[in-house]
C-alpha cells in the first residue's frame, strides 16, 4: 500500500503578479517534491533564489500560478491552520511577558480563541512545558527586553509550536545568533521535532545547520528558483554536535557547497 505524502508540490510555478506571469517571469519554476509525514527538510541556495517564496507557497500565503500543492492530501488554497512559522527576527510583542507571547496564537486563532478563557489554565500549562523544554523555565514572566537574542528565539519557536502544528516552517530562524547560541538552538529544535514528530521545512543559508538537522536537503538554483539537487542525509539519529566534526559530515557540506550558485540549466531535473 502506497502512503500518500504529507506535503506534495506538483509542478509549482509562481509569478508575483499578472504582468510578470504574462511576461513569463517567475520567482520559482517547476517545483516538485514530496515530504513523508514527520520528515525534516531544509532548503538552501543563494540569496534571492526563491527560498522564502517557497515557504510562502508551503504555508498557503501565496497561491501558485501553475501547479498544485497538497498538505495532508488536501489542496492548499489559503493559510494553513495546521502550520506554525518562525522567522529570523523573533518579533515578540514588547509589552507582553514571555508566557503571554507564547500564548498569543491561542488567543487569536480558532478554534482556540473560543476556548481560551475556559481552558486558560490548561493552555498556560502547555506553554510553560514548552518553555521548559527549550531551557526557559523561570523566564515566563520576563519581557522580551529582559531576554537575550537566543532566549527570544527560543520563545518564538515555542509560540510557533503552542497550537501543536503538524507542519513547522522556519525562515532563517537562527541566522542572527552567535555560533554557540545557534548550535544550542539546533539541539533544542532537534529534540522538539524528535519528541513531537511534526514536519519541518527549514530555509537556511547555513549548510552545517541543514546537514545537522534535516533528513533531506534541497538546493535551489539562483533566480528563478528551481530545485537543482536533492541530498538525503543518512547520518544516524539522534545526532550530537560532535558529528559536525566528522569526515562524513564535512563531505556532505562540501558536496552541497559545490551546488550553491550553480547556473540554472533548462530542463534540469532532480537526480
Amino acid at each position: 500500500m502506497t502512503i500518500a505524502p504529507f506535503v506534495d508540490f506538483r509542478g509549482v510555478w509562481l509569478a508575483y503578479n499578472e504582468a510578470l506571469l504574462a511576461a513569463g517571469k517567475f520567482a520559482v519554476e517547476d517545483i516538485s517534491l514530496q515530504l513523508t509525514r514527520g520528515e525534516f527538510v531544509a532548503i538552501v541556495g543563494p540569496s534571492g533564489c526563491g527560498k522564502s517564496t517557497f515557504m510562502k507557497l508551503a504555508t498557503g500565503l501565496k497561491k501558485p500560478s501553475r501547479g498544485d500543492i497538497f498538505v495532508d492530501e488536501k489542496t492548499v488554497s489559503g493559510p494553513l491552520k495546521i502550520s506554525g512559522m518562525a522567522f529570523q527576527a523573533p518579533s515578540l510583542l514588547p509589552w507582553r511577558s514571555t508566557l503571554a507571547n507564547v500564548l498569543l496564537p491561542l488567543e487569536i486563532v480558532e478554534p482556540f480563541r473560543q476556548q481560551f478563557k475556559a481552558k486558560k489554565a490548561e493552555f498556560e500549562a502547555r506553554a510553560m512545558a514548552l518553555l521548559a523544554s527549550v531551557g526557559l523555565a523561570g523566564y515566563e514572566d520576563k519581557f522580551p527586553w529582559q531576554l537575550s537574542g537566543g532566549m527570544q528565539q527560543r520563545a518564538s519557536l515555542c509560540r510557533a509550536l503552542i497550537h501543536e502544528p503538524q507542519l513547522l516552517l522556519l525562515d532563517e530562524p537562527f541566522g542572527a545568533l552567535d555560533a554557540f547560541t545557534r548550535e544550542e538552538l539546533w539541539c533544542a529544535l532537534r529534540d522538539l521535532q524528535a519528541a513531537r514528530q511534526f514536519n519541518v521545512i527549514l530555509v537556511t543559508h547555513d549548510l552545517r545547520e541543514s546537514v545537522f538537522l534535516a533528513d533531506t536537503v534541497y538546493v535551489m538554483s539562483k533566480s528563478p528558483g528551481r530545485l537543482l539537487h536533492q541530498r538525503r542525509i543518512e547520518l544516524p539519529r539522534p545526532r550530537d554536535l560532535e558529528v559536525t566534526y566528522t569526515p562524513e559530515f564535512t563531505d556532505i557540506v562540501h558536496e552541497l557547497r559545490g551546488h550553491i550558485g550553480a547556473l540554472r540549466k533548462t530542463g534540469a531535473a532532480l537526480p
